[in-house]
């Protein structure tokens, strides 16, 4: 059975509580980023959506990780915390121009995340779908948005994010709500449970839930046990997942993240 590339990981590297952690005592943090990269599979970039970043950071983060390495962007605020979604053009070019292309092939999805207060208003939501280019300057993009607002759990977000092939990005043990279907060529999930009691954030039944999930969607199945809005059957088709440990007790979310990696290759 063919399955897509299933990536794990947290968000951003830079933790000052991970040190002695998740780093090493003593490591240098000019280095975290190439040792975080050899325990993990990916890492969502934090810092693109709070402001932008210089070609030359692109370029550095790319050459501190491995060959197989996947880097997953928040897209900026800018374009996403704004009324009308749909004069967003000019934000989105201008982030895209930022050269986040100097990630070359390790250039993963991009999250356009909208705040908890921003309602589904369809004619919106669709004419921002309409202004995120599926290729810039001969790169592929891919995009997930991470709605908030219970009022994007209907069959018509749903049907509009798979007419356009972007992914909705599923919210996992979290107060957000829960829109788990799959609509573009990859899956995207955002897991916020772990806890300070658990060594690993989470027991490990539940990371071996999440594991499983994971080879779902890499498979071309639904999961079980995930809450979903729209009438598309699974396809069956093989897809990349990308499946990142954020918020929860967030000293954990390494170990969670780790022990997930060694599940699915174990």
């Amino acid at each position: 059975m063919a399955q897509g590339r299933i990536y794990i990981g947290i968000g951003g590297w830079t933790f000052e509580p991970w040190r002695g952690v998740f780093y090493p005592e003593g490591l240098a943090q000019k280095r975290e980023l190439e040792y975080a990269a050899s325990k993990l599979t990916s890492i969502e970039i934090n810092g693109t959506f709070y402001g932008s970043q210089k070609p030359a950071s692109f370029q550095k983060w790319h050459d501190e990780t491995p060959d197989d390495f996947i880097f997953s962007l928040k897209g900026t605020r800018y374009t996403t915390n704004r009324r009308i979604l749909a004069e967003a053009g000019e934000s989105i070019a201008r982030f895209l121009g930022s050269g986040l292309l100097e990630l070359k092939g390790k250039l993963g999805p991009i999250n356009w995340q909208m705040a908890a207060t921003k309602q589904f208003d369809a004619q919106d939501f669709e004419a921002f779908l309409k202004l995120l280019p599926h290729e810039f300057e001969g790169h592929a993009l891919r995009h997930a948005v991470e709605v908030r607002h219970p009022s994007f759990q209907t069959p018509d977000f749903v049907a509009m994010m798979r007419e356009h092939g972007v992914a909705i990005v599923t919210a996992g043990d979290s107060e957000f709500p829960q829109i788990a279907d799959v609509t573009a060529d990859f899956a995207y999930a955002r897991i916020m449970g772990t806890q300070e009691e658990e060594p690993l954030g989470y027991p490990s039944k539940t990371l071996a839930t999440w594991v499983a999930r994971a080879r779902e969607w890499a498979a071309g199945k639904a999961p079980k046990g995930l809450e979903t809005f729209g009438t598309h059957k699974p396809d069956g088709k093989a897809r990349d997942v990308f499946l990142y440990v954020i918020s929860g007790h967030k000293v954990r979310n390494p170990a969670a993240a780790m022990a997930m990696i060694g599940q699915l290759t174990g």
